[in-house]
C-alpha cells in the first residue's frame, strides 16, 4: 500500500517524467547551427534543459556573442522548430511507465505541473500513450503565475480533488521542491533528472531524494 499520507502524485515534466533533452537538444542544435556555431554536446543539453529555451541558446554563444544575436528571436525558433518535434527522441524515463502502471492500478491520481506552457505540454503528453490516466495538467500559462509559486500545485491538487498535505510532488529542479514546500507538500528530487553538477541537492531541502523511478516505486508502495 502507498504511504497512508500521499493520496496523489504530482510530477515535473522534463526531466522527471520525461526525458526530452533529445528533443530540446535537437531544437538548440538546429537553431545554432543555422547560425554557424557548433552543436551542443548531450551533457551540456542535459544540464541546461531544466533552465529553459534561452539558456539552451546562451549555452551555445560567447557572451560577446549573446550581445549580437536576438536572442528572443532565437528562442522563438528554438520553440518553433522543437514544437513541430516534440516527441522524436523524447521518452518515459525506464521505470516510469511501471510507476504510473502501479498508480493507475490502485487508483492513485497522478499528473503534471511544469514551467512548460501549454502549447508544448499537452500535445506532447496526448502522445505518450506508454503513460496512460494523467488526472492533472498544469502548464506554465493554466495561471498568472508559475514554479516556485505554490498555486499551479494547488490548482492541479483541486482537479485530482485532494488537499496538497495529501500529496507528493517529484521533480529534478530546485524551484520543484521550492514550489511542493511552498504549498504544503512531501517533496521527492528526481535524481535521474536535469540537474546540473554543480548542485548541492542537500541545500534543496527535499523530503526524498530518489536514484531513479524504479527507487520512488519501491518507496512508495513500502
Amino acid at each position: 500500500m502507498i504511504h497512508s499520507r500521499f493520496s496523489a502524485v504530482l510530477f515535473d515534466l522534463d526531466g522527471t517524467l520525461l526525458d526530452t533533452a533529445p528533443d530540446l537538444g535537437a531544437a538548440a542544435n538546429h537553431v545554432l547551427q543555422r547560425i554557424g556555431k557548433a552543436a551542443l554536446s548531450d551533457r551540456v543539453i542535459r544540464q541546461t534543459a531544466s533552465d529553459g529555451a534561452l539558456a539552451l541558446i546562451k549555452a551555445g554563444l560567447s557572451e560577446a556573442e549573446q550581445t549580437e544575436h536576438d536572442l528572443t528571436e532565437l528562442r522563438q525558433q528554438l520553440l518553433d522548430y522543437y514544437a513541430q518535434h516534440l516527441y522524436v527522441g523524447t521518452r518515459p524515463y525506464t521505470g516510469m511507465t511501471e510507476l504510473i502502471h502501479w498508480l493507475n492500478q490502485r487508483l492513485i491520481p497522478w499528473g503534471v505541473v511544469t514551467n512548460k506552457p501549454a502549447f508544448l505540454t499537452e500535445p506532447l503528453l496526448a502522445q505518450v500513450t506508454e503513460l496512460p490516466g494523467c488526472a492533472a495538467i498544469v502548464s506554465a500559462d493554466t495561471l498568472p503565475v508559475r514554479k516556485p509559486h505554490p498555486e499551479p500545485l494547488w490548482h492541479a491538487c483541486a482537479q485530482m480533488k485532494v488537499t496538497a498535505s495529501e500529496c507528493l510532488y517529484v521533480g529534478d529542479h530546485i524551484r520543484d521542491i521550492e514550489a511542493g514546500r511552498n504549498a504544503g507538500m512531501k517533496t521527492a528530487i528526481a535524481g535521474w533528472g536535469y540537474i546540473a553538477e554543480t548542485e548541492v541537492l542537500s541545500e534543496w531541502r527535499a523530503d526524498v531524494t530518489m536514484a531513479d523511478p524504479y527507487s520512488l516505486l519501491q518507496w512508495l508502495s513500502c
